[in-house]
């Protein structure tokens, strides 16, 4: 409260007669100041948006995203809102639903070849479409809990999905056929792919393992786990072009390679400081990419088994892609932004803002154009990259 206020009462209310106004000076509406110029100075103005393209269908987070092998604008997406979408980069009017979950769609996949498009969920069904057409070519179903990831065979219409039910599934979606389930985890298999020349299967589990599985006879031929592997559970897989080693990361901050044919551990990853969270290999030299909650990401040179360079993010790292066989790699991060990354020099080459969350996955279109991200903004967006092909 005002002091003076209690001086005022003091004396009454005060009244003022004709003759103790000096001067009327009328004042035009005109000069009077913009009530919205008083609000500037507390609102923050937008950030940039770099995004060329920005898709906006649907109504909650998104999780997933995949470019099509085959069309360099076709994109599908999945999320939280139990939808997913079949859409094309430039176009505002063309977008096809893919209707029929029940639960959040959390991983994508197209075929090699492009032809078919597949939608797992948290309902634990896996939908595959004809991406031709939009329409729906077959329900995959079995697993008794959420599909957390799934993968194309690397020559053919398999799909290989891990479950939070402890289980590995398999199906030949051309034909709508269920082949195996592979059980030995004993908690969710978070990670997994074929082996590039298809005849092996590796998958990571939160029981902090690493499987190796014969396709064929659904039999794991080795399990990988305890010292000196990993501690807690693996969080993601990447496994090497010639399908000799499989490179791990976990929740305990450790990234592990493993031979595939021994199933022996041949060397450990250590500098991160948090959760592994991405692991990606580049297409043309002997290097690996991790990103790690420690708002790192790491280049590795994987014949010494030594960083190359550390790349520091303002907050986690959450997802990344080489772009291409290219020397750049991009990064989605827990702030928001996409950054494209030297991994000769380390240097962050390009930031791109648009996102208002935390940026979950990212795809690279056929042409290397595109990168398409998604956020938890509800958004897809795509930024130009053809200067980093």
């Amino acid at each position: 409260m005002n002091p003076h206020d209690d001086e005022d009462s003091d004396h009454g209310e005060v009244f003022l007669d004709d003759e103790d106004v000096v001067q009327v000076i009328p004042v035009d509406d005109e000069d009077l100041p913009d009530r919205d110029d008083d609000l500037d100075s507390d609102v923050d103005h937008e950030e940039a948006d770099d995004s060329v393209h920005t898709f906006t269908g649907h109504s909650d987070e998104l999780y997933a995203v995949a470019c099509s092998p085959t069309d360099a604008s076709l994109v599908a997406t999945g999320g939280k809102d139990d939808r997913g979408f079949l859409w094309r980069i430039g176009s505002a009017d063309l977008n096809i639903e893919l209707q029929g979950h029940k639960d959040t769609v959390s991983t994508l996949g197209f075929s090699s070849d492009g032809r078919y498009l597949a939608s797992g969920s948290f309902d634990g069904i896996i939908q595959v479409w004809d991406t031709s057409s939009g329409n729906l070519q077959c329900t995959l179903e079995g697993p008794q809990g959420s599909v957390e990831w799934i993968k194309w065979h690397p020559r053919g219409y398999l799909i290989l999905a891990g479950s939070e039910d402890s289980n590995v599934w398999l199906w030949n979606a051309e034909k709508n056929a269920y082949l195996n389930m592979f059980s030995g985890h004993s908690s969710t298999v978070t990670c997994g792919d074929f082996t590039p020349d298809g005849k092996s299967i590796c998958t990571g589990s939160d029981d902090a393992s690493l499987r190796i599985w014969n396709p064929r006879t659904g039999q794991s031929v080795h399990v990988v786990r305890g010292h000196p592997y990993h501690t807690d559970g693996l969080t993601c897989l990447a496994i090497t072009s010639d399908s000799s080693i499989a490179i791990t990361g976990s929740k305990d901050n450790s990234v592990h390679m493993v031979n595939i044919t021994t199933g022996k551990v041949v060397s450990s990853l250590i500098a991160h400081s948090d959760s592994i969270e991405c692991i990606g290999l580049s297409p043309s030299s002997p290097w690996a990419a991790t990103g790690s909650m420690d708002q790192k990401l790491i280049i590795w040179d994987l014949q010494h088994s030594s960083p190359r360079c550390t790349c520091d993010h303002e907050e986690g790292v959450t997802c990344l892609i080489w772009l291409g066989a290219s020397q750049y790699i991009a990064t989605g991060s827990v702030d928001g932004k996409v950054r494209v990354w030297n991994s000769l020099s380390g240097d962050c080459v390009r930031t791109f803002s648009g996102h208002l969350d935390v940026v979950q996955a990212l795809a690279v279109s056929a042409d290397g154009n595109s990168l398409v991200s998604v956020s938890n903004d509800n958004t897809a967006r795509v930024f130009g990259i053809s200067e980093f092909r």
